[in-house]
């Protein structure tokens, strides 16, 4: 449960960099608070999509990936943050992503910062 939590906020500050750094996509909330509670929502969508979908989208564009020699999985991620979006819009959350290009940099962004978070946070911690 611990290792889900860490994951849902590491998903909102990746998300948070993307909206400041991206022009075309966009957070909404009228108080911090309204924008971190945003932000949540956007990532516990986002996590599901990525464990959903995203693995579907992979094994079926499996023959792409290694043709690409896995660039293809840049624009997965782009279209994973794009079908967020679509989502959020329709859950009337206020996060939108205006088109592929703002996708594109916006799961380039994320990943970066993902990794990042991924290396100062230790992994569990190992049993002796």
């Amino acid at each position: 449960m611990k290792n889900l939590i860490i994951r849902l906020l590491a998903n909102a500050v990746a998300l948070a960099v993307a909206s400041w750094l991206v022009a075309g996509i966009t957070l909404q909330g009228a108080t911090t608070g309204r924008r971190i509670l945003t932000l949540l929502i956007v990532a516990a969508i986002f996590g599901v999509v990525n464990a959903i979908v995203r693995p579907v989208v992979k094994l079926l564009s499996l023959p792409l990936l290694i043709l690409t020699l896995g660039l293809l999985t840049f624009v997965i991620n782009a279209l994973m943050l794009w079908l967020t979006s679509w989502i959020t819009g329709k859950l009337d959350v206020q996060f939108h992503v205006d088109g592929f290009w703002s996708a594109l940099w916006g799961a380039l962004i994320i990943t970066v910062v993902g990794m990042i978070i991924n290396i100062v946070l230790p992994d569990k911690a190992e049993v002796h």
